[in-house]
């Protein structure tokens, strides 16, 4: 299976257009960018026979400025995922804590952390839906 590298570059008109590096005069333009992806495939099935196997690589040409702020929002986003993930792992031990720990209801549970007692039933659940499936693949392991 070849490779071939599209380069995408928006127009002044707001078009995409594709082009594939090696392979002289295969071009084609879209509205957005899927639609030039599947376009070009097409345009570069009149080149090459296996146009339609090849694996394309994207290469989206945008300007320093726009290049640097999607490169930041990724950044920030994935961190922003990172603290979810804390953040739900902080959740489970606290409910897990309030309600199993001190028999606690949920409503109250829900009032010191400052979510409803039908969240707090959700994150339950699942936090004890986890342990039951960890302690069976514990068991399967052993």
């Amino acid at each position: 299976m070849n490779n071939y590298t599209v380069k995408y570059k928006r127009m002044e008109d707001g078009w995409w257009l594709a082009t594939v590096d090696g392979v002289a005069g295969c071009l084609t333009q879209g509205r957005t960018i899927n639609q030039t992806r599947r376009r070009i495939r097409e345009a570069l099935s009149l080149f090459v026979e296996d146009a339609y196997t090849a694996k394309l690589i994207d290469n989206i040409q945008l300007s320093a400025k726009v290049q640097q702020a999607l490169n930041q929002f990724k950044a920030v986003r994935k961190r922003a995922n990172e603290e979810m993930i804390r953040l739900q792992e902080s959740a489970n031990k606290a409910v897990t804590l309030l309600i199993e720990g001190t028999n606690m209801g949920m409503r109250d549970a829900g009032e010191l952390l400052g979510l409803s007692h039908q969240r707090i039933h959700q994150i339950l659940h699942r936090s004890s839906a986890g342990k039951v499936k960890a302690n069976r693949l514990t068991k399967l392991s052993n």
